[in-house]
């Protein structure tokens, strides 16, 4: 993937812009680690700097996993990092701060309250007068556009009309800084993007309280759209590995060609690590996504066939597929790992094993699916071998997940042993009896019929 000039030294920047210097808030050399019950810590974030500036957008840009829901909970005061600092108007963040107000990806709403009680909530533990905290609900309510929708509770409102309220609960505080943490992911493709556009609109032309914001999410041409900057984070640890001006002027069009140009180079950059043809090496505690294999023989079959005939622009499949970054990146690197695809500056190829698998039959698929993952995948040898090696060739789950939970943390090394279940049954490697919670070599009857 190629290209001949460079988005970013081609459009001049427009709209709100940062006084020179002016920082609001800044992150300084944040580390957060948990602690385990085996092993090491688990390292969420490492060295990460952050500046954000009065007047623009920032988002934070990175698959799951890169720690920027953890970023962002540690700016909003939640919780503590485990070494540096966050620096709020000169002062060290202690906790939770006035001029910092968060909306979340889940609506998160009271389902008791109406519309105009949900807004008031905020306002009411601080102890904001009855009048005033109405005026200023009422007013939110109506910036945000759901007037004539006060008194409505919850349970009436759409996906849309929900996640409005919570930014109207988020404003009527007034914040100078507003943290958003994948706001426009639990709605349906037409709604977010309305929403986004109309929180933009409203951005632009100064008629929201805040000063600044800071936007987590995992859609690059969502980023692309709204931000000022992007910093691309890595993930195990969260590091900030590439930040990116964008130069786009509002509105900003994605089939422009210079737009497609920058959401593509972010995807390379977001490939990065997976470059360079290198063969990957996983260890028995590597992080697995949890992917069917109907999702991985869909995107060979699909790659394998025309337009693509075995080589595609990620950035062009995913727009094809009406998939998300997240969505897209666990396939193509479960690929990478069973050596089927290789994942390169933004591009995804089908190794000869892809290209094999894609038109081989089912049984033939099964054989090289079993080969692969005993030789490229070692917690699914590792799950073989103890099961062949035990008399009744029986194991439980909490044997395999206990030595995950020495290198992840519970929920992942619970993904982990679930997507390597789903594989090695698949491959006919293993069965798992999931009310018994035990691996067996042993096809039980009613899976036989």
């Amino acid at each position: 993937m190629s290209a001949s000039e460079d988005p970013r030294q081609t459009m001049p920047q427009t709209g709100p812009q940062p006084a020179p210097g002016e920082s609001v808030l800044e992150v300084r050399g944040v580390r957060r680690a948990f602690k385990r019950p085996h092993g090491e810590p688990l390292v969420v974030l490492e060295s990460v700097n952050v500046d954000l500036h009065k007047g623009e957008i920032v988002g934070l840009l990175g698959r799951s996993g890169s720690g920027k829901s953890t970023l962002l909970r540690i700016v909003a005061g939640l919780i503590h990092p485990s070494d540096g600092e966050v620096v709020y108007r000169g002062q060290p963040l202690r906790g939770p701060a006035d001029g910092i107000a968060m909306v979340f990806q889940s609506f998160a709403l009271f389902p008791w309250l109406t519309v105009l009680q949900n807004v008031e909530a905020g306002l009411e533990a601080q102890g904001v007068p009855p009048d005033e905290m109405r005026e200023r609900a009422l007013r939110a309510i109506d910036l945000i556009g759901l007037d004539g929708f006060a008194n409505a509770y919850p349970r009436e409102l759409s996906g849309g009309m929900r996640q409005r309220v919570g930014f109207a609960r988020a404003l009527v505080m007034n914040p100078s800084i507003l943290l958003m943490d994948e706001p426009f992911s639990a709605l349906d493709v037409l709604t977010a993007e309305t929403l986004r556009t109309d929180f933009l609109d409203l951005w632009m032309e100064s008629k929201l309280p805040i000063q600044s914001v800071l936007l987590v999410t995992h859609n690059i041409e969502e980023a692309v759209f709204m931000c000022d900057r992007i910093l691309v984070f890595s993930a195990n640890p969260g590091r900030v590995v590439a930040e990116i001006k964008v130069p786009f002027k509002h509105p900003r069009h994605r089939l422009d060609p210079r737009f497609r140009l920058l959401v593509d180079d972010i995807y390379a950059r977001m490939t990065v690590r997976a470059n360079a043809g290198k063969t990957t090496v996983l260890s028995i505690g590597e992080r697995l996504p949890e992917i069917s294999t109907n999702l991985l023989a869909g995107l060979m079959e699909t790659l394998a066939s025309d337009p693509y005939r075995g080589r595609a622009d990620m950035p062009a499949l995913a727009q094809a597929l009406a998939l998300e970054v997240d969505e897209l990146f666990p396939v193509a690197e479960s690929l990478q790992m069973l050596g089927y695809a290789e994942v390169e500056a933004g591009d995804i190829s089908l190794t000869a094993l892809g290209q094999q698998f894609a038109v081989a039959d089912t049984q033939s698929r099964k054989v090289g699916f079993a080969r692969q993952l005993l030789t490229r995948i070692p917690l699914a040898a590792h799950i073989k071998s103890v099961l062949d090696e035990r008399p009744g060739h029986h194991a439980p789950t909490v044997r395999f997940l206990s030595e995950l939970e020495d290198y992840l943390s519970d929920s992942a090394a619970e993904q982990t042993l679930r997507a390597v279940t789903i594989w090695g049954r698949y491959a006919e490697l293993f069965t798992y009896n999931d009310q018994a919670e035990t691996f067996s070599l042993e096809i039980p009857e009613a899976e036989a019929a």
